[in-house]
């Protein structure tokens, strides 16, 4: 641990615009096929060949990017640990640390995401920023009133991935939420 905030880092969405069109894939992103497998796991006793892959569309220039932010990176996917074999290597991330959810795709009984609790959980007071693509402001407000440091939730379009805005609007937050970074 250091004593940078987290940046709580999900996959589908600010990493892989997997909502974008299929037919005009994003300027800067590569494709990639992948079979992870909590995918493979989904169709019991079916051979490999015979399960359509997983379309990713990576930039690689993220990596670099996320790591000349003042953040300590964290993936906070349903991914789990598998981002570390299959994205992190794509960007150019280092391993990183995860959160291993309890439970995935729960509803909860106050509407908030099913990462929430477990996120905050996990972050245990740190001040943190969370970077997902279907956070709403149910997330936000509870976090607000149960998180006790400085904590912000940042949503990214599934359609169009991170920008470089989205890692400017990041450092700012860190610089002016903690006085961290240049």
């Amino acid at each position: 641990m250091t004593a940078l905030p987290l940046l709580l880092l999900d996959v589908d969405g600010p990493l892989n615009p997997f909502a974008a069109e299929p037919q005009e894939q994003p300027a800067g992103y590569r494709t990639h096929h992948v079979r992870p497998d909590s995918w493979l796991a989904r169709f019991p006793g079916r051979p490999v060949g015979e399960i359509e892959p997983i379309r990713l569309w990576i930039n690689p220039d993220h990596g670099p990017r996320l790591l000349d932010l003042p953040f300590e990176l964290v993936w906070a996917t349903a991914w789990k640990g598998e981002a570390n074999t299959w994205i992190a290597p794509l960007v150019g991330l280092p391993e990183l640390p995860f959160i291993a959810w309890p439970q995935m795709h729960q509803d909860d009984p106050d509407g908030l995401h099913w990462k929430t609790r477990a996120l905050l959980d996990w972050a245990d007071g740190r001040p943190f920023v969370w970077v997902d693509d279907e956070l709403g402001p149910q997330d936000t407000e509870w976090i607000a009133a149960h998180h006790p440091g400085p904590a912000a939730t940042f949503r990214i379009n599934p359609g169009i991935g991170l920008r470089d805005e989205d890692f400017a609007t990041l450092r700012e937050w860190a610089r002016t939420e903690l006085g961290t970074g240049a």
